[in-house]
């Protein structure tokens, strides 16, 4: 099961799901192609602008590239800087 959005934490939502999403994918949970933005709206309980603001932030620090008409793909952690 995901990991639930705490509403009542202070911290906002895109940011406690960019969180937990980076986790997942320095575990190697997530790899290769990223799950859309739907399939992560509906796997949080979240809205699509939510996680299109987490993954605003995945994709400036480096986690995910993303190409119009191809979807968001995971950034190899080799090519991030990271062994």
């Amino acid at each position: 099961m995901a990991e639930e959005i705490d509403y009542e934490s202070g911290i906002p939502p895109y940011r406690q799901l960019a969180a937990i999403l980076r986790a997942r994918i320095e575990a190697r949970e997530i790899k290769g192609r990223f799950p859309s933005e739907r399939t992560l709206s509906q796997e949080y309980g979240v809205a699509t602008g939510t996680v299109r603001k987490a993954v605003a932030i995945l994709r400036d620090e480096g986690y995910i590239t993303t190409a119009h008409g191809w979807g968001s793909q995971v950034v190899a952690p080799d090519q991030r800087g990271e062994g």
